[in-house]
């Protein structure tokens, strides 16, 4: 059954609890190890890329600086032999994979192995990815379908994460702004590059820090696309993925027929005040297009675009201002601690 009335987050755990009655997850790990990992490269152009593995651990955790997002982890800490699944995190544009440290090691504590993706030609610090609009809405859901791919064919990992009943690996996703595009890719979303020029032709006033970061919108999806107007760009989905989060996803681009066509499970969340991408055009529009999903849309009342990311310990520009400024009143740490539970109870439920 899919939800299409806005929810407020004060109410969807209430929900999730209900529905999550009758399901047995497994105990809690005391602590959340960490390692980071390297993606198994397919061609020799493939650039160096990274992960972090986030995984209930036996070890004792302590506070580990690492830039602006310190992590409660055990570093290299002995891990559980088994995992209730495994849960890739995609980060947003310009971004790093260590800004969800309270998701993933939720999770982890949980029982899940999560593998949080370095986006590699759209992080902080290399952003030559952007350059070419077709190739970076197909290579950010590749690069996280490599991450699955590693982690599967490493037997240490691929040994402790649960199967279902087929025999397949219980696997979801999450992901953030350009991270919840590429989710909902891999769930078989399709963008269309002439609709995201549209877009913002007809929409910049209304959706103008998306539409003001691109100005090569207009050109380079006419330019760098070889689909033809309105086509949908060949952009692979992956079937291991059975539910998925998307946090403030862009999704302007994607073709509503192929939201449509949607089956797992999706929950999308999106701040009341962003105005990065603006939710009637991307977090309510992608919802309203997914009839065939079983789907839940939650409005969190008075958050921003970066509601979803742990707060750095330092001042980062954005095109959307600083990450680490909230509207006045809104609490990010406590909307994190219950996103975090939200998250296990979804997984749990979607997963099992």
């Amino acid at each position: 059954m899919s939800t299409r009335s806005l929810t407020s987050f004060s109410a969807l755990p209430l929900v999730i609890a209900a529905a999550c009655l009758g399901a047995q997850p497994a105990a809690n790990a005391s602590e959340a190890g960490y390692r980071q990992m390297t993606v198994t490269a397919r061609a020799a152009a493939d650039k160096p890329a990274h992960f972090a593995l986030y995984y209930p651990a036996t070890s004792a955790a302590r506070v580990i600086p690492m830039g602006p997002f310190p992590q409660t982890v055990a570093i290299n800490g002995t891990p559980e032999p088994k995992f209730k699944g495994l849960v890739v995190i995609s980060h947003g544009t310009a971004s790093t994979e260590l800004g969800f440290a309270t998701l993933a090691t939720a999770l982890a504590r949980s029982g899940y192995l999560v593998a949080s993706v370095e986006q590699v030609g759209d992080t902080w610090q290399d952003q030559s990815m952007r350059a070419t609009l077709g190739r970076y809405f197909a290579e950010r859901p590749r690069q996280v379908s490599r991450v699955i791919d590693t982690l599967l064919a490493d037997p240490q990992w691929r040994a402790g994460i649960a199967n279902s009943a087929d025999g397949r690996p219980l696997i979801g996703a999450v992901g953030h702004s350009a991270g919840g595009y590429t989710v909902l890719a891999l769930a078989g979303g399709k963008p269309v590059m002439s609709q995201l020029r549209k877009h913002c032709e007809t929409e910049a006033k209304l959706d103008p820090v998306l539409c003001g970061m691109t100005h090569e919108i207009a050109s380079a999806s006419a330019q760098n696309s070889a689909a033809a107007d309105g086509q949908e760009e060949p952009v692979q989905a992956d079937t291991r993925v059975r539910a998925v989060m998307a946090l403030a996803p862009l999704g302007a681009a994607f073709s509503a027929r192929s939201l449509a066509a949607i089956s797992v499970p999706v929950a999308i969340y999106a701040g009341e005040k962003d105005t990065f991408l603006v939710p009637r055009f991307h977090a309510q529009w992608v919802m309203q297009n997914m009839p065939g999903a079983t789907t839940t849309f939650q409005l969190v009342p008075n958050a921003g675009h970066y509601a979803f990311m742990n707060t750095p310990t330092m001042d980062l520009p954005s095109p959307d201002g600083s990450v680490a400024r909230d509207p006045q009143g809104f609490d990010r740490a406590a909307f994190l601690d219950r996103l975090a539970q939200e998250s296990v109870a979804f997984f749990d439920k979607t997963l099992r």
